[in-house]
């Protein structure tokens, strides 16, 4: 494998890291919260953190993807 595609594997590996740990601390903010009864907007806090966890796995996706395109033209 070329150094450029270990770099984009490294890369990809990194976006399902945050990806998965974006996620079990979502679920685990949730749950936790609703078992100390948190308010909605307490728990919305949790949702847009998320939510930017998210976003930036994209961006890195995106990132990936754009790597990629420049490899192969």
């Amino acid at each position: 494998m070329s150094e450029k595609g270990a770099d984009q594997a490294s890369a990809g590996r990194r976006a399902a890291i945050v990806i998965a740990v974006t996620a079990v601390l979502w679920v685990a903010a949730t749950m936790i919260g609703s078992e100390f009864g948190l308010t909605q907007r307490e728990l919305a806090l949790f949702d847009l953190m998320a939510l930017g966890g998210f976003l930036w796995a994209v961006w890195m996706i995106y990132n990936i993807w754009r790597a990629r395109q420049d490899n192969q033209g």
